[in-house]
């Protein structure tokens, strides 16, 4: 269903509609020429003059995007962002139109504003779910039963052929759209007090769990330390370098620093290991948890 503005704000939307449509529309040389302008010099007065000009394309595509619920000031306001990122990133010497360039960047101002402000149990999150979202309420119209309104399995197999989607989205996404959205503050039926979030279980680990994760790490962390303790310098730039580190330094670059081979930082990694190993077995039972060899 479509959002009406109060009569305030429709007044206000079309004064703005209209005086937007009274923009004159540009010529070619003299929309490249204000390209030129910003894109080069940054004058901000040709900036304005060209998204000016083309508003009433913002005001066209919101209108193609008015209902989805949502007011047509937000869809208009949106896609004004559209038309000066297009204008930021426009390339006069490309010989491409701005209409014809900015009018992408409009379209998807617009529905990503959409997909942000409907419920995302509705709209989905693949991309085959995004393309039936904008696309399955025109072909529906065009396509459903003219007495029930309502697609039949012959009609869900050419939407899904047109969208090169699968029939299952598009009966699935048909009942996302006739689904509404129900809060989880509202009560399970008229007779209890429960909500309905009073049933969501709480997969979050208790707090005895988070105390004994992180007396653990604490534990392994100190036995870490009291193992690199017992290895010499050379060994303990090693394992900080190759172990402890989140991209660990590889063979050669530790061969140049110490001044010897790959081969040889590889066998002092693999002493310092078993020495760490030894430590570790006095106070664990598989060292092998917190050290790892490639």
């Amino acid at each position: 269903m479509a959002y009406i503005d109060d009569p305030q704000t429709q007044k206000a939307n079309l004064r703005y509609i209209r005086a937007s449509m009274r923009e004159p529309m540009l010529e070619r040389e003299v929309e490249f020429d204000l390209a030129r302008r910003w894109r080069g010099e940054e004058d901000e007065a040709a900036l304005h003059e060209l998204v000016r000009s083309y508003t009433r394309l913002v005001i066209s595509t919101a209108a193609r995007f008015r209902n989805y619920g949502l007011p047509m000031g937000d869809l208009v306001q949106e896609g004004n962002v559209g038309l000066l990122q297009a204008a930021a990133k426009f390339d006069p010497e490309r010989e491409v139109r701005f209409s014809t360039y900015a009018t992408w960047w409009i379209r998807s101002a617009i529905q990503d504003y959409i997909l942000r402000n409907w419920s995302i149990v509705r709209t989905g999150t693949t991309a085959a779910q995004k393309t039936l979202f904008f696309n399955l309420r025109r072909l529906r119209a065009r396509i459903a039963d003219s007495s029930t309104g309502r697609l039949n399995d012959e009609g869900r197999e050419k939407i899904a052929q047109e969208l090169r989607v699968k029939r299952h989205e598009v009966e699935s996404m048909e009942n996302r759209l006739n689904a509404s959205d129900q809060s989880l503050n509202a009560t399970v039926g008229e007779s209890f007090d429960d909500s309905w979030q009073d049933f969501l279980a709480d997969t979050r680990p208790t707090p005895e769990i988070v105390v004994r994760e992180r007396r653990d790490v604490e534990v392994r962390s100190q036995w870490l330390n009291k193992a690199i303790d017992e290895l010499s310098p050379r060994e303990q730039i090693i394992i900080r370098q190759r172990r402890l580190r989140e991209e660990g330094a590889t063979l050669e670059e530790l061969g140049r620093e110490l001044g010897v081979s790959k081969e040889r930082v590889r066998q002092l990694e693999h002493r310092a290991l078993s020495k760490m190993r030894d430590v570790i077995s006095q106070n664990i039972e598989t060292p092998t948890d917190l050290l790892v060899e490639d």
